[in-house]
């Protein structure tokens, strides 16, 4: 006893005098905990980016903490859908974007597509049309709209409205462009990739894709390693010689560099409906458990502050041959859309979650949630990919030749790939074997619409492939076939389906969420849930994004620290 009496005696004298060798085992930051080894020393080893301090919100993008809520509708259910049945679901933090995707941000798109992929190219011309919204939606038979077909989309006035006439698949399109973009613009922004590239170098052989850069960076700008190295503005960092004349290894920053965002995406069913309720600025048992019925406080419409009492909290249809009120005090200030930022934001800052258009999200529509198997980030619509790889090992990226266009059901092309991008195969029985988290590539109709879930499926037997024993009586899009980039047309005869349909629901109907211009107050609840064919569009479905939140779950770090 006395003997380890006197050693903890030494052992805090020791430590008194040099408190800073006590405490060095304790910091690892630029010191493996793994092998003891220095990390990012000059004499090389492993490097990694040990200042990172959390991911900020990336452009049009704002913060929304993750948490429980009880998604679907606790209240009557008039319209008889038993579609949204309640459920509690847990939600990680995300970033969404404050405002619908607007005109003038999808201009740009288009303008990019124009630019690097000139349409008058016949080898291009279908990239660049299959971009460009569907214009007449807007018309009516017995309506007057073709101020709105000609004008809407490209006229200043409407710069700041959001945009429509885009299909789920071309609002996809556009989620992986500007995820491209704004990598791009930051890497630039750091000295990795040559100033103004973007617009001096990007042509359709050489243009930015950020998985690319990450896993084949010597092939990013069609392999022109001036451009992705950095150019003049970092010659003597990038350098590939130093001054005595040895190599110096090139630099690319991949994902533990820190400086890489997430992909911008479509908002999943479940992430949407949270950040539209807002629940981080209300403490009410009742709102809690589901009893919310709008985006705002309360139960009404109408503003019930006293210095805005009346004023209409969001832009919907008010009733019949009424779509924004008598002009003046109760108008609602919009007869179509309105433009972004017109109506007060929720807690979360997000602007026109109910009201204005509604909003693609990115499952595929069930009539169930199956919170039986999954109430953590629920999501229907997964199909799994690998990167394709070429025979000498690398990884196969699509070359000018190469772009594959999907036809889809009414005839129109829409590639489904972009020079510059890693191709992508799915994934094989080989990639599954012995996995219990998935088996198989395409995963929409787990649990509702494969096999197993008809109600023809008896458990080690042979299933009847007769279709009209399928969960859902619905097309089977077999138009849906794969053209060339000459191809005219994408089928050469159109035609109608002659067999009788009980459903329209497949794995081609996407989910759209939030009230529109040309709803009423019924469909504001976010709750509520619709579907549309995802190669469809109209003239009150829009879209915005969101990001994955990489790292802690509050931007409070103090919150949920556990350690040192």
């Amino acid at each position: 006893m006395n003997l380890n009496v006197a050693l903890k005696g030494v052992i805090a004298v020791v430590c008194g005098l040099s408190l800073l060798s006590c405490n060095k085992s304790n910091n690892y930051k630029n010191t493996s905990r793994a092998t003891g080894w220095d990390i990012n020393s000059d004499e090389g080893g492993f490097q990694y980016n040990t200042d990172y301090k959390e991911q900020e919100a990336a452009p049009g993008l704002v913060f929304v903490e993750g948490g429980t809520y009880t998604m679907g509708r606790v209240q009557d259910d008039p319209m008889h859908d038993w579609n949204n049945t309640p459920t509690q679901q847990h939600v990680q933090s995300f970033y969404m974007d404050e405002t619908e995707v607007t005109n003038k941000m999808y201009l740009e798109y288009l303008d990019w597509l124009k630019r690097v992929f000139p349409p008058e190219e016949e080898n291009y011309k279908n990239i660049y049309n299959g971009a460009l919204p569907d214009t007449l939606v807007w018309r009516n038979r017995l309506g007057y709209n073709e101020t709105m077909v000609t004008n809407y989309l490209r006229h200043p006035a409407y710069a700041e409205y959001p945009v429509v006439g885009v299909s789920w698949i071309q609002a996809v399109e556009f989620s992986k462009w500007r995820t491209d973009r704004v990598n791009e613009h930051r890497l630039e922004e750091e000295g990795f990739i040559k100033e103004g590239a973007h617009i001096t170098d990007a042509n359709a052989s050489s243009t930015f894709n950020t998985e690319t850069y990450i896993h084949t960076p010597s092939k990013a700008y069609g392999g022109n390693t001036e451009v992705s190295q950095g150019g003049d503005k970092s010659q003597d960092r990038l350098s590939e010689t130093d001054e005595a004349g040895n190599p110096v290894k090139k630099i690319y920053p991949g994902r533990e560099s820190g400086l890489i965002y997430p992909e911008y995406r479509l908002p999943t069913e479940a992430e949407w409906e949270y950040a539209a309720l807002g629940l981080v600025g209300i403490r009410n048992y009742n709102t809690y458990r589901g009893r919310k019925k709008y985006p705002w406080d309360g139960q009404y419409t109408r503003n019930g502050d006293v210095k805005k009492m009346g004023d209409q909290l969001a832009n919907f249809k008010q009733g019949d041959g009424d779509y924004g009120g008598i002009a003046g005090w109760s108008d609602d200030g919009a007869d179509i859309t309105a433009e972004v930022k017109s109506y007060e934001p929720n807690d979360f800052g997000l602007y026109d979650m109910a009201g204005n258009v509604s909003e693609w999200v990115a499952d595929v529509y069930r009539p169930i949630v199956d919170d039986e198997f999954n109430d953590f980030n629920y999501y229907r619509g997964n199909v799994y990919t690998k990167h394709a790889i070429n025979e000498d090992g690398t990884v196969k990226v699509v070359g000018t030749d190469d772009v594959v266009y999907d036809t889809l059901s009414n005839g129109k092309l829409v590639a489904r790939n972009l020079p510059g991008e890693i191709a992508q195969v799915p994934v094989t029985e080989e990639d599954t074997y012995m996995r219990t988290n998935f088996t198989e590539s395409d995963q929409r109709d787990f649990r509702d619409g494969d096999k197993s879930s008809s109600r023809y499926y008896q458990p080690f037997q042979e299933v009847d492939e007769d279709p009209s024993k399928r969960m859902y009586n619905s097309p089977t899009y077999d138009n849906f076939t794969y053209a060339d980039s000459s191809a005219e047309e994408g089928i050469t005869s159109r035609g109608y389906d002659k067999e009788k349909r009980t459903s329209l629901i497949s794995d081609e109907v996407r989910v759209y969420k939030g009230g529109s211009w040309r709803d009423r107050a019924y469909w504001l609840d976010p709750a509520q849930r619709r579907y549309f064919p995802q190669d469809m569009a109209t003239d009150y479905i829009g879209f915005r994004n969101a990001m994955s939140r990489v790292g802690s779950k509050s931007l409070d770090k103090n919150k949920t620290a556990r350690s040192n």
